[in-house]
């Protein structure tokens, strides 16, 4: 039980002691810069977050469902409209 407790005792010592390295390191600054550089790239490509694009996708839907409805409708009047101009023409003897 001894020894097992020294070992955990040990690997948390470890793990301490490379956090601290890491927390002095230049990677925490890489890492640091790397995020800034990359939302300066994300900023200018003109992305949309993803509930945005859903809504938007949404909207498009529902505009064609319209435009679809709204085409049928002009179809079924232009026929409407062939035969009444069909009715009113008179016949030729």
């Amino acid at each position: 039980m001894e020894k097992t407790m020294l070992n955990q005792k040990v690997l948390d010592e470890i793990g301490t002691k490379v956090n601290e390295l890491l927390a002095q390191s230049p990677v925490k600054d890489v890492e640091k810069n790397l995020r800034i550089l990359l939302a300066g790239v994300f900023a200018r490509l003109d992305l949309v977050a993803r509930e945005e694009f859903d809504v938007q996708q949404g909207v498009l839907k529902r505009t064609r469902e319209k435009l679809t409805a709204l085409e049928a409708r002009v179809a079924e009047l232009e026929a409407a409209g062939k035969q009444e101009k069909e009715v009113d023409q008179p016949i030729a003897d």
